[in-house]
């Protein structure tokens, strides 16, 4: 187990790549924000393209770093779902790539339900959750057969998921 510090500042020291399978209905840490009260009341979210997380993936991303994830969705959506759907107009815009894949896919493909990145194809960083779904911990992991089922699930999401866009286009209306 790594601090949250530690955590944060792998994505500055990754060499190339981070890609995050995203599996959770909600995010408890994610409730407690201005944006998601926001969205939640029908309003604009009023995402900060400035802010300090915005501007540290603008910076890595024009070295050369790819920052991608593939976020696994209910159908249909939960609200923290369709907030993260929100959210990925600015991470779009600070140079990540999002792709999405309905939970059902997610299953036909065997995908695992733990949330993780995986950093250079080397390091797995397993985000442990409790039962309010509060982030409790983060657990590198760098053993060689866990490394390449990451790589295996990476490949299979990120060939089957949907780009955000075309995703949003595609939800059946009411969803």
């Amino acid at each position: 187990m790594i601090s949250f510090e530690e955590f944060e500042s792998m994505f500055e020291t990754c060499e190339h790549s981070a890609w995050r399978l995203e599996s959770r209905s909600r995010y408890a840490s994610d409730e407690e924000t201005e944006t998601y009260r926001r969205f939640a009341r029908g309003e604009d979210s009023g995402w900060d393209l400035d802010d300090p997380w915005c501007v540290v993936r603008r910076e890595q991303t024009a070295l050369g770093k790819r920052f991608e994830r593939v976020r696994v969705v209910d159908s249909p959506p939960t609200v923290g779902q369709r907030y993260l759907l929100d959210n990925a107009r600015r991470n779009s815009a600070v140079g990540e790539d999002i792709r999405n894949l309905w939970r059902a896919d997610a299953a036909r493909l065997q995908l695992p339900e733990d949330d993780f990145w995986l950093f250079d194809s080397r390091v797995i960083a397993r985000l442990h959750f409790d039962d309010a779904d509060q982030l409790t911990g983060v657990e590198l992991i760098t053993d060689p057969v866990e490394i390449s089922r990451a790589c295996q699930v990476r490949e299979a999401a990120w060939h089957h998921a949907v780009p955000y866009g075309q995703f949003v286009e595609q939800m059946p209306s009411g969803e």
